[in-house]
């Protein structure tokens, strides 16, 4: 598969929202980084394809899911590496609160694999919707 595909294909298991479904799009070993708060218990490292189900249930438990709006912008593609342009849109589940932000995500991909996953979004945009 090419890392188009691969990126392409992430998204539309991700889209289903079967996490361990989406942890399979990932090498065993990875370099994910969400860079975060404490205050958001999915933002931070993982390091192996169980971490990405784990992650997504967490986040899963801390949003209100149905309410999810993504939007993808662009997916530029450069050999091994991807990088998508695009929007996330979701509500915090403890507070109701609403938020909206530009995000962009980079991956690089091996053997058919994503070994790599950066998401870049406004996590202090996001803390201020869970502030109690």
């Amino acid at each position: 598969m090419t890392t188009r595909e691969v990126v392409e294909k992430f998204l539309g298991l991700l889209a289903a929202g079967d996490p361990d479904a989406v942890a399979e799009a990932f090498a065993k070993e990875i370099d994910w980084y969400v860079p975060g708060s404490p205050r958001l218990p999915w933002t931070g490292r993982r390091t192996t394809r169980a971490e990405v189900a784990d992650y997504l249930r967490t986040l899963g438990e801390n949003i209100v899911p149905e309410e999810n709006v993504d939007s993808v912008e662009a997916l530029v593609v450069e050999g091994d590496h991807a990088v998508l342009l695009g929007e996330f849109s979701r509500v915090a589940r403890s507070t109701g609160r609403s938020y909206q932000m530009p995000i962009a995500m980079h991956f690089q991909v091996a053997d058919g694999k994503i070994v790599k996953l950066y998401l870049y979004e406004d996590t202090f945009k996001v803390a201020q919707a869970y502030a109690q």
